[in-house]
């Protein structure tokens, strides 16, 4: 499903060495279309059967700058984390369907027909971001977010000042 949206990590003329450049490679951004906002600048997508067993275990906590996408998915659960999530479930356009707020450990969060992934970033993010249902979401490479941004600014300067 997200292999055409990481095609560009392989026509690098660089290899990738280790881990880590392998992970910058493949980070996404989370950009709230309807606010005009990022939600977070560190995604990493679990599109796999494996990467989404794994998800978020054996982490000790979520770093402000990390969250993962996990594609298809109609709901979550926290058992094995050992601290609080935020999570937007959005259907298969990005819109936002349903948000959870602090989902604590050991919880199982709702079942959502509409939802086609989710969204699980650190706790607070929500709000910093101030998403709500019905926002559209924009999750993408951050070359493709740029591009994005390029394009409001040079369709209409004016609404990217007033967020309109």
């Amino acid at each position: 499903m997200l292999t055409k949206l990481f095609s560009f990590v392989g026509t690098s003329p660089f290899p990738i060495a280790n881990k880590d450049e392998a992970r910058v490679a493949m980070t996404l951004y989370a950009f709230n279309i309807s606010r005009q906002s990022f939600i977070n600048l560190g995604v990493s997508a679990a599109d796999t059967p494996l990467a989404r067993l794994r998800g978020l275990l054996g982490r000790i906590k979520l770093r402000s700058d990390e969250a993962v996408w996990v594609v298809p998915s109609r709901g979550i659960h926290t058992f094995g984390l050992l601290f609080s999530i935020d999570a937007i479930y959005l259907d298969s356009e990005c819109r936002v369907v349903h948000l959870i707020e602090h989902l604590g450990p050991l919880r199982v969060g709702p079942l959502r027909l509409r939802c086609s992934s989710v969204l699980e970033l650190p706790a607070g993010s929500i709000y910093k971001s101030g998403t709500q249902v019905g926002d559209r979401l924009l999750i993408k490479s951050p070359e493709q977010v740029d591009r994005y941004l390029e394009s409001r600014l040079s369709e209409s300067p004016e609404a990217m000042d007033t967020g309109r």
